[in-house]
């Protein structure tokens, strides 16, 4: 099956057959797995392993987190690209209206406050979740409207911790 692969401002086009995969014309061999009891997946691309959590937000959109690193990531079947092509329905929202814990954990750190902009990729809360530190950085450029949790206080996994406002609105 061929996909459209959107990372970021990025877009890659991938076939998948069972597990050999194409990305941009390079082939390589895949398998993504769950690693039970957890909210982790790993994937095994060639000789190569990667872990990282993944969120779903819509269909065909995910949130990625890796090393402390948070990715968009919009995934088309080639049909559903196609067909939204058309529609003028390709483009995705840069920035989330909030940002949700990905995980339960405890707040160790609050980097921002309200009315302050910040900047695609830029650190916004400090989550602890299984022992490790997590920052939980900005999706887009946008202004911090709110924020909902404080240092000290756990938190559930969907939780909103920050609401935004398009930067644009300010």
């Amino acid at each position: 099956m061929r996909y459209q692969v959107t990372v970021g401002d990025r877009r890659l086009d991938v076939d998948v057959d069972g597990a050999r995969v194409t990305v941009d014309g390079v082939e390589c061999h895949a398998e993504l797995r769950s690693l039970p009891g957890t909210p982790l997946r790993q994937l095994v691309l060639d000789a190569r392993s990667f872990v990282f959590l993944i969120e779903s937000r819509e269909r065909g959109a995910w949130v990625l987190e890796a090393a402390g690193d948070r990715f968009d990531v919009l995934v088309l079947d080639e049909r559903t690209a196609h067909i939204r092509s058309l529609a003028g329905a390709g483009a995705v929202q840069s920035a989330p209206a909030v940002l949700r814990a990905p995980m339960p954990g405890l707040v160790l750190g609050v980097l921002v406050e309200p009315g302050q902009a910040v900047a695609r990729g830029q650190s916004l809360v400090v989550l602890e979740a299984m022992k490790m530190q997590n920052e939980l950085k900005a999706a887009g450029a946008a202004v911090v409207e709110h924020v909902a949790i404080a240092p000290g206080r756990t938190v559930e996994k969907g939780e909103v911790l920050v609401t935004f406002a398009p930067a644009h609105l300010t």
